[in-house]
């Protein structure tokens, strides 16, 4: 797929589920979980919680694989995707770290609400600094609309985004979907899905 294309995209299915005013975010679902099977091209996804979805992409869907990546990988200029905790002194711990592909650049831009926990945050912007100390690791964040310091632990899980393949997307793939829009008959229809390659889970 053509970069502005990733860009575009991206940036859109991304950024569905924060911009919808409260009527029509009802209509959407956010879903994490697991390839159970394919019913014709329906792909029937378990959750976390339990539930099923039959899941539909669109015509021209973008197809995004996450990988295993680590500290090494992020550099100033980085554009990346933080899922954080907020602690006392202002500043965040990393729950997970996403580093974007160039193309993505600009995708969900900013510091907001998450729901992977309870007061979870996601910040994505460009790295300004990378420093490795000796009571650990941290990244300063920029965004448009300011900055944030963002420690990185042991425990924080780190991944970088590649062009999917379909073909990669079988029974027991994990997958997570941003903003799926909720059809008449109950099931979901998403742009864009992404999934763990290699085993992995998308951490977000």
């Amino acid at each position: 797929m053509h970069r502005q294309n990733w860009r575009i995209l991206g940036f859109a299915a991304f950024s569905l589920a924060l911009t919808l005013g409260a009527g029509q975010a009802q209509e959407t679902v956010r879903v994490r979980g697991t390839l159970e099977r394919m019913d014709g091209d329906a792909y029937i996804i378990k959750t976390r919680e339990g539930n099923e979805y039959k899941v539909m992409l669109t015509e021209k869907p973008m197809v995004v694989a996450n990988v295993k990546a680590s500290m090494a990988d992020i550099k100033p200029g980085s554009y990346v995707g933080v899922t954080g905790m907020p602690q006392a002194d202002g500043s965040q711990r990393a729950v997970e770290v996403h580093i974007f592909m160039e193309s993505m650049r600009g995708t969900g831009e900013g510091h907001y609400a998450w729901d992977l926990q309870p007061q979870s945050t996601m910040t994505n912007g460009n790295v300004e600094q990378a420093v490795t100390a000796v009571d650990g690791q941290s990244l300063t964040v920029k965004y448009k609309d300011g900055e944030k310091k963002i420690a990185v632990v042991p425990q924080t899980s780190i991944v970088s985004y590649d062009i999917g393949d379909m073909a990669e997307i079988k029974p027991g793939t994990k997958i997570f979907i941003a903003a799926a829009k909720k059809q008449p008959d109950g099931s979901l229809l998403t742009p864009r899905i992404n999934y763990g390659r290699d085993g992995i889970a998308p951490p977000m």
